[in-house]
């Protein structure tokens, strides 16, 4: 199962470029802590060169390259890069895997899904053709009105490491698509797969500067990415507080910007259900990707009547979960993705490294000493621990944390209110359905909610009811790119995916 990890430089205008300051960040492997391999550290200087790339791509031939083409035109390519994926599914996997720790089996299916998107996003780009020019109907005949739907121009895409390449994907299709050029920065966290989508654009012909990938640092790279002026648009998944550094840098230039942020989801399940399958359900819902996804249905609200039978059978099936190297047969979960917030920076200027060492994106993460630090505080404020809470027995090495269940929380205690981002249930019980629709609306977050009841008319009733972007009903965490994506309240704003 050995691959060799690949090393990158940059990828602008259709090549691979060096960093100006030659700096390289480090690849951490979450389940040994080794370092296997470096990435490519972008500053602003880089984010200027890759800019300008973008600006000439668009403006190459007048547009009629790309952005001005027609979307059958834009379509072979991404169709292209979709076959072009799915020749290198193994391999892909195989990396997603190891650079940020989720099972195999799990990196398999994103990967189906990266080349689903594109495809998908190909079937959009040619029914653009069919929409342009649609007349407008006036109520005077002395004039007519049509629409055209144009590329916004250069766009800035800044995601996340727990979906590395599909989240990547997520905003990638729909931008070229659209006939826009995009300048991709990815999490220094987990960049590899990204990288490789530069090299997959360039088999396939993609021209030079439509797609550019930064990878680096949220200060050194993005953050010059959201400010710069001629960037005209960002779109951005990640942490509520980085969303809102983001939001304030593009309004000093009214610039738009599409977020999806953090969660703290519910699942509410009634008295009425196969208790079996809610269980299951809860399990994926929250556990998932190693616990780490934003949408995460993390506060369990189950109904008091069935309350012991239900938990007593959640913390069994928990307990079963096999915990492994996420190379290794049978792994269900994974290290989360990072042991600290610090990077040692691989540097030929020793001197100049210093300037690049603080202030990594405070992306929320877990690890397990930070899980081991708020077991006590959660206990001490009355809540019980179920399971888990610790680093498992059997792994001595990697970000491994056991599955966690906490019951008697209450609505105050921080476990309960905000996002972990690692694999932990908080559990409350209720008697009726107002006092579950109260306990589910009862955060700042709005991203996902989940209903599971066989009663359906309760379900429809409870869905209009719940304060969320997405909502499940007998399930928890399915996506499909032909579905609108995003949240309420401080889970951002704005959607992606579906027809837009």
């Amino acid at each position: 199962m050995a691959i060799p990890m690949p090393c990158r430089q940059l990828f602008i205008d259709g090549e691979w470029r060096e960093p100006v300051k030659k700096k390289r960040i480090p690849i951490i492997n979450p389940s040994t802590e080794q370092i296997i391999g470096n990435i490519p550290a972008a500053t602003a200087e880089d984010v200027d060169i890759a800019v300008e790339a973008a600006q000439r791509a668009l403006a190459r031939n007048k547009g009629r390259e790309w952005s001005s083409a027609s979307g059958a035109h834009r379509a072979k390519y991404l169709r292209a890069i979709a076959a072009k994926i799915t020749e290198r599914k193994p391999e892909l996997a195989k990396l997603e895997a190891i650079d940020c720790g989720k099972p195999l089996e799990e990196a398999a299916w994103d990967i189906d899904d990266v080349a689903g998107c594109f495809e998908y996003f190909a079937d959009q780009a040619e029914a653009l053709d069919g929409k342009q020019k649609a007349p407008v109907s006036l109520p005077m005949d002395t004039f007519k009105c049509h629409l055209l739907k144009e590329p916004i121009g250069v766009v800035g895409l800044i995601t996340p490491w727990n979906y590395p390449m599909l989240m990547a994907t997520w905003k990638v299709a729909p931008a070229l698509a659209a006939g826009c050029a995009a300048i991709l920065k990815p999490s220094e966290l987990a960049s590899v797969t990204c990288l490789e989508l530069g090299e997959v654009c360039r088999e396939v012909g993609l021209p030079p500067g439509i797609l550019n990938i930064l990878t680096g640092l949220g200060p050194e790279a993005g953050a010059p990415l959201a400010s710069h002026p001629h960037v005209d648009k960002i779109a951005f998944t990640g942490s509520t507080v980085t969303g809102s550094k983001i939001m304030t840098a593009a309004a000093q230039l009214v610039k738009p910007v599409t977020l999806e942020l953090g969660g703290k989801s519910p699942i509410v399940v009634f008295d009425d259900v196969d208790i079996d399958k809610a269980v299951e359900w809860t399990i994926f819902g929250c556990f998932w990707t190693n616990g780490q996804i934003c949408s995460a249905t993390s506060r369990l609200l189950v109904h008091e009547s069935i309350a012991a039978e239900f938990l007593d059978k959640l913390v069994k099936w928990t307990k079963n979960i096999k915990i492994a190297d996420p190379l290794e047969e049978g792994c269900r979960l994974g290290p989360v993705v990072s042991g600290g917030q610090d990077f040692l920076l691989i540097d030929i200027d020793p001197e100049a490294a210093k300037n690049l060492l603080p202030n990594v994106d405070n992306s929320l993460k877990i690890t397990g000493s930070d899980l081991d630090a708020a077991t006590p505080a959660t206990k001490s404020e009355g809540a019980t621990i179920l399971s888990g809470g610790t680093r498992p027995e059997h792994l001595k090495k990697g970000f491994f944390v056991e599955p966690t269940i906490i019951s008697d929380v209450t609505t105050s205690m921080q476990i309960w209110r905000e996002e972990v981002f690692g694999p932990v249930l908080c559990v409350k019980t209720f008697a009726t359905e107002d006092e579950a629709v109260e306990l589910a609306n009862d955060t700042h977050y709005g991203l996902g909610a989940a209903v599971i009841s066989k009663d359906l008319e309760r379900c429809e009733r409870i869905t209009k009811e719940l304060q969320a972007g997405i909502v499940w009903v007998n399930c928890s965490q399915p996506c499909f790119c032909q579905a609108p994506w995003g949240g309420k309240k401080r889970s951002g704003f704005g959607r992606e995916l579906g027809e837009g």
